[in-house]
């Protein structure tokens, strides 16, 4: 199904990341890779500072929730500053192979991206009509918010270094999985809550239906996003669809 829709009635919109206002091979393609190529030399140099062992602590506690699960993932070793690196980094990549949502996993890769932002070697990528948007819903003193399964600090340096400048001016809020799964309606209860807008008020657009679904179960309008190299979904469904935020209006 899709639609002109207009802005009538809603107050704030709050955005996914990949396949929404990112092409997914510019997270796959290139975000991910660089954070796997950094992962040791990260570690390496930064191992001791808070931030960092924040993320492993995350880790060891992910890590013994999949051994508890029988998920035979690889040991965690710590006797040494050289085994905590090596074996952090094949466990870094065991749940890189399988795309893990995991909140230590997404905290770390931001460290790496921060640095690959700051050196020049990374420039993000947004659809051409993201830009635009993001400044007429601005003008119209719309809420505009992020809701991504990659860490906020990731969110932030994506939406600051784009190829079209930095977006962040545009952006009030970010969201990431410390509220909660992007595939659970009461996550996106406690998103409305925190934003202080009636559920209805607020419009939530996304390439994935499992989060639709999540999301219109917690009472948002919600869009379908379908953009080039996105995951085929199912057209069973009832949302709204979209190609580009020019048809939003």
């Amino acid at each position: 199904m899709f639609v002109n829709l207009s802005l009538d009635h809603i107050s704030a919109i709050l955005l996914d990341i990949e396949g929404t206002t990112t092409p997914i091979s510019f997270v796959y393609d290139v975000l991910f890779p660089f954070a796997r190529a950094g992962v040791r030399d990260y570690l390496a140099q930064h191992l001791q500072q808070p931030e960092v062992q924040e993320a492993l602590s995350q880790l060891r506690s992910e890590h013994l929730a999949d051994r508890e699960q029988d998920l035979n993932p690889p040991p965690l070793r710590s006797a040494s500053s050289s085994e905590t690196i090596d074996s952090t980094a094949g466990y870094v990549y065991w749940l890189m192979d399988r795309d893990r949502k995991s909140t230590g996993l997404k905290a770390l890769q931001g460290m790496i991206w921060q640095h690959g932002y700051a050196d020049g070697q990374l420039r993000s990528q947004v659809f051409p009509d993201v830009p635009p948007a993001l400044q007429r819903w601005q003008e119209k003193r719309l809420n505009v918010s992020i809701f991504s399964s990659g860490s906020i600090l990731a969110q932030q340096l994506l939406f600051a270094h784009t190829e079209a400048g930095d977006l962040t001016r545009f952006l009030d809020r970010y969201f990431d999985t410390t509220t909660g799964p992007k595939s659970a309606a009461d996550s996106y209860r406690q998103i409305v809550a925190e934003l202080n807008y009636p559920p209805g008020a607020v419009l939530f657009i996304s390439d994935i239906l499992a989060e639709l679904d999540a999301a219109g179960a917690a009472g948002l309008a919600t869009l379908l996003c379908i953009r080039p190299g996105n995951h085929p979904q199912s057209s069973a469904h009832t949302h709204p669809s979209i190609h580009s935020f020019a048809e939003i209006v």
